[in-house]
């Protein structure tokens, strides 16, 4: 049978040369400006000379001077609250399962965060009444604060300590000073009520806040293990153990890692090469699709280059390893799938900078309250109730509930309507620059086709009377090929007889069919003898060679049918050709209408594929892409190129891939976007996933960033409009003019209404029809 034209893959490498940067596993990354605060410690040092981390693994890549100066980074970015692990707790066995133990320990804190503020909650809307309730809720906030959430004051200090700020700092801010002014009331009521006010406490308010970012946290890392599993699912790909051939010609098996160039490694039917190299003796097939893309196998024969996680399938081969380890095409794909991560920010770093400004500038406007309160009393201690009760007031009404708020709750219900539009969204970097895409990158198999061989003509060239039989011939040669074409041809041939009889539970077979002399001719075709004559299946050139005269309309036919890229099947005898089968990977009905429907919004669009010019042209043609926006015999590590050469001149792109071999260049888009019948790399590395196999959810997609992203933005000013009008009010602007003096207990209930107003901000997203 033939085989796919697939121009041979390069034997380049792909992967970071070996005095390039070296990947070091980072603690105590929280947000972006951690990562950003890290990156710039590192960069400071002399000794360094490249750095750059990576939030979405916890990684940082370091090019340093000498590794001995590694034990003074370390020093350097504990100091900063962080960690550098570099020793044997740095080998991956080792960090994942402190990940895993980190992530167990966070999602214990915020259950029983949960279990300890609910009730608090409780109190402090219905039972404030009640004896004793401020001693019950201040046990109960307690543990809430300084045992679950304690490492929101921990990173606070390292961060106070650096002279910086983030949100860690908010949060310890708000709920200390909410805590500590209701622990002094709680002790000493009768300050206030001597003074004629009442002695208001926040236990509740900073409960929840706590409660409410411990769980944020939680979702997150969930999300950064996703991600990081994604690698892992690569280097999965790789076979542990694999058989070498000695130089006195005996058989070995041996671990991957001690695998050298130059070694012949023999691989058996259904095993995965292990390592790059060329063929030396054997034939095969191989499924190529993992580097390719492409779903129909390709020929292994003598010089041909095998790259290391493809998989053989039917004949046994042995090639002489070139490239190994960190050299080989699939290290390489890990490799780009690290560095493209790394060169990413969250949607959150927007909220990590203004909290940076916002925290000091809540401190300043606090103690200016204070001070002036003090000064313009009457006497100092006239005037030390208001002042102090005005600057917890600002503090309290400057609480981030609404700016934690603004992000989450949009991206929530936004990644909620996308679910019930097929469209899974993993990523908040991806909904902000989904609205922004002018180019899209598609893989042509499994994105605008179906991604399986299919039997697209059939064309008889025996008489009809004669077919049926001749039918149950073939379906009996057939069912003993190993071949992938084969298994396309058996689909449609029992389709046809099902189709014929009306009986779709009836069994293609024929008792008296009995298949002889079966024989396989690797990359060609099959031969068989059936009563005494011989039949014979595979392409045109297998059929020349049985000694089968192509000649008048079945030539003509067979040139049709090639120029159209289709794959061809051809049944014969030993006297004459009797029918043509042409096999091809279906277009998607949704494809064109999806494709003109970016057009009509100015977005460009590509296709990329690892197949033959021929078949690319004949699928952009069909779906309406232009002849100049094709790439075709391209590799991983050529899409990832193409889509960083359309970055560079200024476009923001989205990749479209379903494969392994698309998880290079999905890394490196603006926007990645996998089918939902990819593989599970692809789904990992894709921060967008659909999930349909209809490419109309591309253009919804886009809306629904310009939806989600507005609602961002609107959230933001929202919770800024009210800081500013706020704080001013809880300072006591209006005191001089009218006697206005805002109440905490108002503040909270402000602070608690923006969170509220934001919230319902963010479900209007939930009505909006997507177009």
């Amino acid at each position: 049978m033939n085989t796919p034209e697939h121009a041979p893959l390069p034997s380049k490498s792909l992967h970071t040369a070996a005095a390039g940067p070296q990947r070091y596993p980072l603690v105590g990354l929280s947000c972006a400006s951690c990562a950003a605060r890290v990156e710039t410690i590192l960069k400071n040092d002399p000794a360094v000379r490249e750095a750059q981390v990576n939030l979405a693994d916890s990684t940082v890549a370091l090019i340093v001077d000498a590794t001995s100066e590694l034990p003074r980074l370390k020093t350097a970015l504990n100091a900063a609250g962080y960690d550098l692990l570099f020793d044997a707790s740095s080998t991956p066995d080792a960090v994942e399962e402190r990940r895993e133990k980190d992530l167990r320990r966070l999602q214990r804190d915020t259950i029983a965060a949960t279990l300890w503020t609910l009730p608090v909650m409780i109190i402090g809307m219905f039972f404030m009444q009640l004896p004793y309730a401020n001693w019950i809720m201040l046990a109960l906030t307690t543990p809430v604060l300084f045992v679950y959430g304690r490492r929101f004051f921990i990173g606070a200090f390292a961060q106070l300590r650096q002279r910086s700020a983030n949100m860690d700092s908010l949060v310890a801010l708000s709920t200390g000073v909410s805590y500590l002014f209701s622990f002094f009331n709680t002790l000493y009521p009768e300050f206030w009520t001597q003074r004629g006010l009442e002695a208001h406490v926040y236990y509740e308010a900073a409960a929840v806040i706590v409660t409410f970012i411990l769980l944020g946290k939680l979702l997150e890392e969930r999300a950064k293990s996703a991600t990081s599993s994604a690698i892992s699912e690569l280097l999965g790909e790789q076979p542990e153990h694999t058989t070498i051939v000695r130089d006195d010609g005996t058989e070995s098996s041996i671990a991957i890692r001690d695998v050298r160039v130059g070694d012949l490694v023999r691989v058996k039917p259904g095993e995965k090469i292990p390592v790059d190299g060329v063929v030396e003796s054997g034939s095969s097939l191989i499924d190529e699709s993992m580097i390719s893309g492409e779903a129909l196998p390709v020929e292994a024969r003598a010089h041909r280059e095998v790259f290391a996680g493809t998989v053989n399938q039917q004949g046994s081969f042995v090639f002489r390893a070139q490239k190994v380890g960190g050299e080989t095409v699939l290290a390489g794909i890990v490799a780009m799938v690290q560095t493209a991560q790394a060169s990413k920010a969250p949607l959150q770093k927007i909220v990590d900078r203004i909290a940076a400004v916002f925290v000091p500038i809540v401190l300043v406007a606090a103690l200016f309250t204070f001070a002036v309160w003090i000064l313009a009393a009457s006497t100092e201690t006239a005037g030390f109730a208001p002042a102090l009760l005005a600057a917890v007031t600002v503090l309290v009404i400057a609480c981030p509930c609404a700016l934690g708020l603004a992000t989450p709750t949009a991206i929530m219900v936004g990644v909620g309507k996308g679910a019930r539009n097929n469209i899974l969204i993993k990523d908040a970097e991806s909904l902000e620059l989904a609205r922004k895409v002018d180019a899209v990158v598609l893989d042509k198999t499994g994105t605008i086709t179906e991604g399986e061989a299919r039997v697209s003509d059939r064309l008889w060239l025996a008489p009809q009377t004669q077919q049926r039989y001749l039918h149950e011939i073939l379906h009996a040669i057939e069912s003993r090929s190993e071949h992938p074409l084969a298994a396309a041809l058996l689909r449609d041939l029992e389709s046809e007889s099902k189709s014929d009889s009306n009986a779709a539970d009836t069994p293609v077979t024929m008792p008296g069919v009995q298949i002889e002399e079966f024989r396989s001719v690797s990359g060609r075709g099959v031969a068989a003898k059936v009563a005494e004559k011989k039949y014979f299946v595979g392409n045109p050139a297998f059929m020349s060679e049985s000694g089968v005269q192509i000649s008048g309309p079945a030539a003509e036919s067979i040139q049709n049918f090639t120029a159209q890229a289709r794959s061809l099947v051809c049944f014969a005898n030993q006297e004459k050709l009797l029918a043509i089968f042409a096999i091809a990977d279906p277009i998607k009905a949704s494809s064109a209408g999806a494709i003109q429907n970016l057009r009509a919004r100015n977005i460009e669009v590509y296709m990329l594929t690892g197949d033959n010019l021929r078949t690319a042209t004949a699928v952009a043609q069909s779906v309406g892409i232009a002849s100049d926006h094709i790439r075709a015999e391209v590799l991983p590590g050529d899409k990832a190129e193409f889509i960083s050469a359309l970055q560079k001149r200024g476009r923001t792109v989205a990749m479209i891939g379903d494969g392994i071999n698309d998880s290079a260049a999905l890394a490196r888009s603006d926007v990645s976007i996998a089918m939902g019948r990819g593989s599970d790399i692809a789904l990992d590395v894709a921060r967008i996933a659909l999930l349909t196999s209809d490419l109309g959810a591309i253009p919804r997609a886009i809306e629904l960033s310009r939806e989600t992203v507005r609602t961002v933005r609107q959230n933001l000013f929202w919770a800024f409009i009210y800081n500013l009008i706020g704080i001013p009010l809880a300072a006591g602007i209006l005191y001089p003019i009218n006697g206005f003096l805002l109440n905490p207990m108002i503040a909270a209930a402000a602070m608690a209404f923006s969170s509220v107003s934001v919230v319902s901000n963010s479900l209007r997203v939930k009505w909006r029809r997507l177009k």
